[in-house]
């Protein structure tokens, strides 16, 4: 059996885990991540990359007692997107990892007009309005280190910095490039226009690398490090959404939403235009797993809504007797609609409508799933017409597909059927098919998968679909 290594470095935790040429995860090891505090700032948040590293190899060695390490054909990185270092010559870091959770962008991308247009950036790169893109990040050191882009050899993405600590190679994973907002959407290389107004030169960033291709072999200190043999290839992946979606089995022009805190509904498509009103919206494009395809998406605060009403109508009490109270409701609530605040840069206070003598917490609480899914409902139509296609079903994955009764309504409200994927680790999955393709052990991502196979569970609109069409 072969097997592969893949390290995920998440904003919770890092992980080691091991997946079979099955599809298996057949053993696998986590420790908590967090980010330090910034030296000039105690504000600021800061990725520790040695330590990172240093986690991940404790992690390999806490899973190799489970499986033949002579059999691990490759080793690949996946992560959380934007986030880099300046590094000299060597691969050492002139700065720390500037983390995506840190506010000192926030006033750079309010700014960025004095370099050029948000909408001539969105126009460009296809990237979302995010204070966390990379671009904000580098603004940020030229204005306030600019000594350090001197002294820079290249800029690496996080996964990039951990994949040259195990062979020795700089190179940019595609898919992490593609979140910076410094990319070309047409081209899929970099923007030298973004790149020449705000002064970065093109040189810093090493060459791009697909997903699947194989950016070097381990070194002898890398084996030692992590407890494998020498020479196993380290196969490029990189931005951990990309490989959610190829991992959950979602075909090209085939709607896919990942329902947690946020929801993110994606596609994968080879082509999409959004307009100023959708980057305000929320909206962004990044490059695909695949080279050539697109992800337009679009994303919303979703169960973290939930959970405000857990926490408010439902102190104590589990999800059971939540949904058996929303579930005793009729469709449309009674009249009672909970008009949320969907993004957080949306100042509009949200609202309950509708309360009267009679009406229950399941009111509210059935509202709120409501109301969500006329949210997807309506970005799903946004969509369509980004991506210029018609949506025949939607694939559904994260904590929210758990939820039986929210994943009924989604059927019944947008008349589609809901495929819940069966992976519980879909992008650990999608970046190991890379992977085994990168490896030789298939002959490309696309075999790995069919030979592996993906299931689902399908809910079809039901006997309520009527009345929300009413409604």
């Amino acid at each position: 059996m072969s097997y592969i290594l893949c390290l995920d470095c998440g904003a919770t935790n890092v992980r080691a885990i091991l997946v079979d040429e099955k599809g298996n995860l057949v053993a696998k090891s986590s420790q908590p991540n967090s980010t330090d505090s910034g030296a000039e700032n105690p504000q600021f948040h800061v990725w520790n990359a040695d330590r990172i590293l240093k986690q991940l190899a404790e992690c390999t060695h806490n899973i190799l007692p489970q499986v033949d390490a002579t059999q691990i054909k490759g080793v690949t990185i996946t992560t959380f997107g934007v986030d880099g270092a300046l590094v000299n010559e060597s691969g050492e870091l002139l700065y720390p990892v500037i983390s995506w959770k840190c506010p000192r962008t926030a006033e750079v991308m309010k700014h960025i007009e004095k370099y050029l247009p948000q909408s001539k950036l969105n126009e460009i790169s296809g990237v979302g309005e995010f204070a966390f893109n990379t671009i904000y990040k580098l603004i940020w050191i030229k204005e306030n280190r600019p000594e350090l882009l001197e002294q820079a050899h290249a800029w690496l993405f996080i996964s990039n910095i951990l994949a040259h600590r195990l062979t020795g190679v700089m190179a940019t994973d595609r898919t992490m490039a593609g979140t910076s907002q410094m990319t070309d959407l047409t081209t899929g290389d970099w923007s030298e226009e973004i790149l020449n107004t705000i002064g970065i030169r093109k040189e810093l960033f090493p060459p791009m690398v697909n997903a699947g291709e194989v950016i070097g072999h381990l070194t002898t200190e890398a084996c030692e490090l992590l407890g494998i043999p020498c020479s196993v290839p380290v196969v490029s992946t990189g931005h951990d959404t990309q490989f959610a979606l190829f991992g959950s089995g979602v075909k090209e022009n085939q709607p896919f939403l990942s329902s947690g805190t946020w929801e993110i509904l994606m596609l994968r498509t080879a082509k999409a235009k959004l307009e100023a009103e959708d980057y305000a919206a929320g909206a962004t494009v990044e490059f695909d797993s695949k080279q050539g395809l697109l992800n337009p998406g679009l994303q919303w605060i979703a169960s973290g809504i939930i959970e405000w009403v857990k926490a408010t109508c439902y102190s104590g009490e589990n999800y059971d007797t939540m949904d058996a109270e929303a579930a005793a409701v009729a469709p449309g609530c009674d009249g009672v609609k909970l008009i949320p605040n969907f993004l957080p840069s949306d100042s509009t206070p949200g609202s309950i409508e509708g309360l009267i003598l009679g009406r229950t917490r399941g009111h509210i609480y059935r509202a709120a799933m409501e109301a969500l899914t006329y949210r997807l409902k309506n970005r799903l139509e946004k969509l369509e017409k980004v991506g210029g296609f018609k949506a025949t079903e939607l694939l559904l994955v994260g904590g929210g597909a758990r939820n039986k009764i929210w994943t009924q309504m989604r059927a019944d409200i947008l008349g589609l059927p809901i495929l819940v994927s069966k992976v519980s680790e879909s992008t650990v999955l999608g970046a190991a098919m890379y992977a085994m393709a990168g490896a030789g052990i298939y002959t490309s991502p696309e075999e790995a998968r069919d030979a592996i196979g993906i299931s689902y569970e399908t809910t079809l609109p039901g006997e309520q679909q009527a009345c929300y069409q009413a409604l």
